[in-house]
């Protein structure tokens, strides 16, 4: 039997968006419908930088239609707990990246798998290292989650240094783990457990500062 979830520590409240978490430089929500142009626009500019890192983008990867049928998942995901995705965005309300938790599997396991990008130019200036500690405090706080994972390309050196400051550790290498950029290649993989030490999001918050949209 899963675990009674708990309420949403009072850090994350925000007046009108108890699924909005908010951090120092950041705040995190689902994403919705009227994002498809600021995320359409942001994905097409990092297509380059995104794709060594992801897997194969279909055709209509950018197109409204895929975009809402991206959504509609993203909203039956959280309805059933087995994902939760957020869009990243500054107190100005810019989009740089996002964030999930998929493979939700409960029991037993109590375990979720961590992915996330950031934007060509938001890269490198510590949007993702403020993002993850909310992200994991969600997980084990809200959810119950025992265990998160996340796995790596070994070249890529800028999410394995991230992933080492947000706690987890280095657990294993999977031999063609992944199928990215339509090749199966290896991955590192990582995991951090909810009584591991990690930078919390408490250390990581000021006053809560509402958008323009919440004031």
């Amino acid at each position: 039997m899963a675990p009674q979830r708990r309420p949403f520590p009072r850090l994350f409240l925000a007046r009108t968006d108890p699924h909005r978490l908010i951090g120092e430089r950041v705040f995190l929500r689902p994403p919705e419908r009227g994002d498809y142009e600021v995320w359409a626009e942001l994905r097409a500019n990092s297509r380059d930088f995104l794709v060594p890192w992801e897997p194969a983008w279909p055709p209509d990867a950018l197109s409204r239609p895929s975009f809402r049928a991206r959504i509609g998942r993203y909203a039956e995901d959280w309805r059933t707990d087995q994902a939760y995705n957020f869009f990243i965005f500054t107190h100005d309300e810019t989009l740089v990246g996002g964030i999930g938790l998929s493979n939700i599997r409960r029991g037993v396991s109590e375990t979720g798998s961590l992915g996330y990008w950031v934007g060509e130019a938001f890269a490198r200036q510590g949007y993702m290292t403020a993002t993850l500690p909310l992200v994991l405090d969600f997980a084990f706080d809200r959810l119950g989650l025992h265990r998160i994972e996340a796995a790596c390309l070994p070249t890529n050196t800028p999410s394995r240094a991230l992933l080492a400051r947000a706690g987890f550790q280095q657990e294993g290498y999977a031999r063609e783990y992944l199928c990215i950029e339509g090749k199966w290649q290896d991955h590192l993989l990582f995991a951090i457990l909810r009584g591991d030490r990690r930078p919390t999001a408490t250390q990581r918050l000021a006053t809560p500062r509402l958008s323009q949209s919440q004031s």
